[in-house]
């Protein structure tokens, strides 16, 4: 058995002060700095910490020994916070800390835990490896917790998605609707496309932006019996198949809340569905502590936008399709200027990660709060800056104008194709041309890269067709140094790996706007656009293949060929 070190020398406080000092913007990394600091095992940093402490360590096998105590604390907390509550055979409690030094747990766990326990100390992430090999356990706890009353599931409630419940359904849809969402979810696709053809059902996963087909499911009937499920699951009429419908369903997965978002379309062999996924836990996870730095742009471009969201008034527009991270990008700049100084207000559909320290308002379009209600109301609370998720009509885009032009900075975006495409939007919308460009102080037209995986990456000259393509003469290609992935299994054969942000800012000045007044052709403002220093998003995404990040095939995929 893997015990913890008999003796261990405590962590000196030159070492703790240096974690704290490193740790000041994010607190939630301390401990993880702490253990960078002392460059020990897992298990010879929890002796130190426990000779520091003097609080008592326990290893992952002594806490599979014992039986946790998911009725104290809930399995979702427990996973939320790092630290699970055990009974010993004897009966005696205590709270295993991934953290100690999270005094907000302490508290916490103090309010809810039975007189006497204990606390001890292990790994963060042997926590995180007890709580997974007890997720069916968990289960039924928090099922009960949850108000499961006389054998009847609440339809407020949520399903459990896991690969327990799916083994353990009788019903061959149901069992394949659940199988369906369970692997989306761990493969990370954002969106789940259930698409009926001619002998049945094709089932496609969109990840890192790109539609990948899962499986084909024979047989006509079984299909519309899958989307009868899926029109169940959203509260949905199963018998009107003529109009598209709209609605929403919840899941559960370790514990924690998914939100799907459902849209039914008819179609010539019938209907077809698509589940939009908001993981909200994986979101904040992936975005706490989230910096412009982050998100891939240029060194110079971040510098600019970081002075643009820093101004005292005016509108920062941001553009690009559906799942181009506009809305990662708004976070990303609040969360950086969010000093406790100002009053920020959001209006969002929906609210996809809440923000510490701002008021974040969901549209409820069916209870009448639209963008443009709301953010007549917000203008009443007394806002320093507002985030206005997406401009849709020409109220919504009138009143955040008149915002911008009234002392507040408005963050907001658009659907538009590229930065220069945003001023017909407002102007088709019926915005007057003169106070847009007065209020407006910079669009950022972003898309989102997919790199080549790192773990099955090698050098492969493309041929003469996609350089011709791609309109790069031989002799500029030398500058390149091209790369493709062969795929892996870290990939899942598609040769590419995450994603990246590229993005095209274009800053007004006093020039460009009276160009803009003055209705003068499109041509003449790309060029001032580009003597201003705008870099066309195509000039980015090339940067990036001629360093090997990323492929010919994907620059041309993502951007214009000019």
């Amino acid at each position: 058995m893997n015990r913890l070190p008999a003796a261990a020398v405590a962590i000196s406080p030159e070492d703790l002060q240096w974690a704290r000092s490193e740790s000041a913007r994010r607190p939630e990394r301390f401990i993880e700095l702490l253990e960078e600091r002392l460059a020990c095992g897992p298990q010879d940093f929890v002796a130190r910490l426990s000779a520091t402490l003097r609080m008592p360590g326990i290893t992952l096998q002594e806490m599979l020994g014992e039986a946790p105590a998911f009725d104290l604390i809930p399995y979702a907390e427990a996973s939320r916070r790092g630290c699970v509550a055990l009974r010993a055979a004897d009966g005696a409690a205590s709270v295993v800390l991934g953290d100690p030094y999270d005094l907000d747990t302490q508290d916490w766990a103090e309010e809810r835990m039975p007189a006497p326990f204990q606390y001890r100390l292990a790994h963060r992430l042997d926590v995180i490896a007890y709580l997974t090999q007890h997720e069916a356990h968990l289960r039924a706890l928090d099922g009960i917790a949850a108000g499961i009353r006389n054998g009847e599931r609440s339809r407020e409630e949520a399903e459990e998605i896991s690969f327990e419940t799916i083994s353990e359904t009788g019903s061959t849809v149901v069992r394949l609707v659940n199988s369906t969402i369970y692997d989306a979810l761990k493969t990370g696709a954002s969106d789940i496309h259930l698409e009926a053809t001619a002998t049945g059902l094709s089932v496609k996963y969109r990840i890192d932006g790109v539609l990948t087909a899962a499986e084909a499911i024979p047989g006509v009937e079984f299909a519309e019996q899958v989307i009868s499920r899926i029109k169940v699951m959203s509260e949905l009429d199963i018998a009107e198949r003529r109009v598209p419908q709209d609605g929403r369903f919840k899941a559960r997965r370790s514990g924690r809340e998914i939100d799907f978002r459902v849209s039914i379309m008819p179609s010539v062999f019938g209907e077809d569905a698509v589940l939009r996924i908001l993981d909200k836990q994986t979101l904040s996870d992936q975005l706490h502590g989230l910096t412009l730095d982050q998100l891939g742009f240029g060194t110079e471009l971040i510098r600019r936008l970081r002075r643009l969201s820093s101004e005292p008034h005016g509108m920062l527009l941001v553009t690009g399709p559906t799942g181009s991270g506009k809305t990662t990008t708004l976070y990303a700049v609040i969360t950086e200027i969010n000093k406790g100084l100002d009053k920020i207000i959001t209006i969002e559909d929906p609210v996809e990660y809440q923000l510490p320290g701002v008021l974040q308002i969901p549209v409820n379009e069916q209870k009448g709060l639209t963008f443009a209600r709301g953010l007549r109301s917000i203008l009443r609370h007394d806002p320093d800056r507002i985030m206005v998720g997406e401009i849709r009509d020409p109220e919504t885009a009138e009143i955040a104008v008149q915002s911008a032009l009234t002392g507040h900075l408005v963050y907001t975006t658009v659907h538009a194709n590229s930065a220069l495409d945003v001023l017909g939007r407002f102007i088709h919308m019926g915005v007057d041309t003169y106070n847009f460009v007065s209020a407006l102080n910079a669009v950022l037209a972003q898309r989102l890269l997919r790199l080549i995986c790192r773990d099955c990456a090698t050098e492969e000259r493309p041929d003469g067709a996609t350089l011709a393509e791609s309109r790069i003469e031989a002799a500029d290609a030398a500058g390149y140094r091209f790369m493709r992935g062969r795929g892996c299994a870290r990939c899942r054969g598609t040769g590419y790996r995450g994603r990246v942000a590229i993005g095209e800012l274009l800053v007004m000045n006093d020039e460009l706007r009276e160009l803009i007044v003055a209705r003068e052709p499109a041509r003449k403002l790309k060029e001032f656009a580009r003597a201003s220093g705008t870099v066309p998003l195509r000039e980015s995404a090339l940067a990036l293949a001629r360093s090997g990040a990323t492929t010919l095939e994907e620059v041309n995929r993502v951007t214009f060929v000019a």
